[in-house]
């Protein structure tokens, strides 16, 4: 008898949404890090539309969502499109603005997420992001000391319930001294029902991706999330 051939593993697929402020940089940023994700085998849908959200055969053949979309508005529809696939198993993942300042009147995302940007100072600061010790085994965060990087520093409101990775000191604030030395999340990850959800909080410019732990936080960041 002659024995079936096997099929070679099928690749997994993300869809890539970015849009939003300008100044976060969406296209070249997203543009990065869809170059590694194919580089990694992945086949890589690019998006420009929230209405992405509403494909269902798209959104449920896509194994990971990566979004860079800063500010703006989502529709009720888009956003159940978005909750739904990642319910069913898709990944989410993304970095500073493009997944925590997204759709701020929006607070069933900011739910799905875990975390809302809402403040950072009007300069640029020099901070240090510290991993988790007891989140030390957890596979984003495999290789990564503590380091510093000088950019936006995010006050941030998180849910209690997300699993912190890497935290941050925040820094004195002319603005906002009673913020000073405040423990703020820097990286965190979630499950939304059958899905996984990554944040990272740095990524404010391409500088900042260039960073080697940042840029290799993110990268670990959409596997670990990914179906």
């Amino acid at each position: 008898m002659t024995e079936p051939e096997q099929q070679p593993p099928k690749a997994p697929r993300a869809l890539v949404v970015r849009g939003g402020w300008e100044g976060h940089a969406p296209v070249a940023a997203s543009d990065r890090y869809a170059a590694v994700l194919k580089e990694d085998g992945y086949e890589v849908t690019l998006s420009e539309s929230l209405d992405s959200y509403l494909d269902k055969a798209l959104m449920a053949a896509s194994d990971l969502i990566v979004q860079c979309w800063t500010m703006g508005q989502i529709t009720g529809e888009q956003l159940a499109g978005l909750s739904r696939a990642v319910r069913a198993g898709t990944g989410f993942a993304g970095w500073h603005g493009g997944i925590i300042d997204s759709f701020r009147n929006e607070t069933g995302y900011q739910l799905m997420t875990g975390g809302q940007f809402v403040h950072h100072p009007r300069e640029f600061t020099t901070y240090q992001v510290r991993p988790q010790p007891e989140r030390a085994d957890h596979p984003i965060m495999a290789g990564i000391s503590p380091f510093s990087v000088t950019t936006e520093q995010y006050y941030l409101h998180v849910d209690p319930a997300v699993d912190v990775l890497a935290v941050t000191d925040y820094e004195p604030d002319p603005d906002n001294p009673e913020l000073t030395g405040t423990v703020v999340p820097v990286t965190w990850t979630r499950h939304w029902g059958a899905g996984r959800i990554f944040v990272t909080a740095i990524g404010h410019n391409l500088a900042d991706l260039d960073i080697p732990e940042v840029d290799s936080t993110i990268r670990k960041g959409m596997a670990w999330a990914t179906r």
